[in-house]
């Protein structure tokens, strides 16, 4: 089968062994597939991924030395089942599934595995538990968003909001914008949200922010203290040890080195931060900013089965504008230039690979 494949650090265009099902799984057609951020840190940072896997342990990290093929949301057509499966669902069935394949070796994340091909590939390998049948009408690219939202939607679960919470975003690329999605959700409002790209605020506000800010123009924290002051007043110091703010629940969705020490110097005494972005970089804060304004931070990843299961069902109700989010579509053999325009935030957001072209 055609393939979009990390090869020696490059991504190159080549045919690769089809997968075959074992017990319990079963064999897909990738429909569409769309490219993650953490496929753009796994080619541009690949050695130190698999460094910090290794040292973190639990699942084998990727092997550079050999083929791998990324993708991991993706919407998929049910083709044929291994042996041992229930073969509920018949094939022809378009589906979903986290990226994540059971073997008797332990759980293999599909895209990131060298023994499981992702959806930059015209054939996947899945579990059968785990497929969830696309309802009927929702279109494969809508469904194929099911993956980015449901980390927005952890993200704002972890964060365990009371609902008195003024919720400031930073960084408006596809995962902040699945945590406004989420937050709209959950009426959690006014959403502000910060971005230095005019075309990311503008999705910023389609995706539900009440109130964007351009960093370059405007301090994200000013504008968060205006909106959150108690009665309306902005006191002088930030720093009193109760301010007179609603609290904070800020949502870093940026994952650069750096951003973690604003956010700490910006933010009013007792914010909560979730960090949702990926930082693949050796990072440098000053642990007294946390300590003096007792700031609570929560690192997140992933997302749990239910997440999953109420992403899809959220975008088949058209409680998330999902269109909004795709910027372009490519062949197998338009991935490697996709990778590259997904550096510049004016020009896209999520680009969708349909492997069958």
């Amino acid at each position: 089968m055609r393939a979009a494949i990390l090869r020696h650090g490059d991504l190159v265009v080549d045919t690769v062994p089809d997968p075959v099902p074992g017990p319990g799984q079963v064999l897909v057609k990738s429909l569409v597939c769309g490219i993650c951020g953490s496929d753009l840190h796994a080619h541009k940072h690949g050695p130190r991924m698999v460094d910090v896997s290794r040292r973190i342990g639990g699942r084998p990290p990727m092997d550079l030395s050999r083929d791998i093929v990324f993708g991991h949301e993706f919407c998929a057509e049910l083709l044929d089942h291994g042996p041992g499966t229930t073969r509920k669902l018949k094939p022809g069935t378009r589906v979903c599934s986290m990226p994540i394949v059971m073997t008797a070796e332990g759980p293999r994340t599909v895209g990131y595995s060298n023994e499981f091909p992702g959806g930059f590939a015209e054939r996947m390998v899945l579990n059968e538990a785990l497929l969830i049948e696309v309802p009927n009408g929702l279109s494969a690219e809508h469904a194929a968003l099911t993956e980015p939202l449901a980390v927005g939607i952890h993200a704002v679960e972890k964060a365990a909001a009371r609902g008195d919470e003024v919720p400031l975003v930073i960084g408006c690329g596809p995962v902040g914008l699945a945590v406004i999605a989420a937050l709209k959700l959950k009426n959690l409002r006014p959403i502000i949200a910060a971005d230095f790209s005019p075309a990311r605020r503008k999705l910023a506000e389609r995706l539900g922010a009440d109130i964007v800010v351009d960093p370059a123009a405007t301090s994200p924290y000013q504008a968060w203290m205006e909106k959150a002051a108690i009665d309306g007043v902005v006191p002088a110091a930030v720093w009193s040890a109760t301010p007179p703010y609603k609290p904070a629940l800020i949502f870093e969705c940026v994952g650069v080195p750096g951003v973690l020490q604003q956010v700490f110097e910006g933010v009013p005494r007792g914010a909560r931060i979730v960090v949702v972005g990926v930082c693949m970089e050796i990072d440098k804060i000053e642990p007294m900013f946390c300590i003096s304004k007792e700031l609570n931070v929560q690192f997140v990843l992933g997302y749990t089965p239910e997440e999953f299961a109420r992403a899809l069902r959220l975008i088949a109700e058209g409680q998330v504008e999902a269109q909004a989010l795709i910027t372009g579509k490519v062949g197998v053999d338009g991935v490697k230039d996709a990778f590259e325009q997904l550096g510049n935030p004016e020009r896209h957001t999520k680009i969708l690979v349909e492997p069958w072209r």
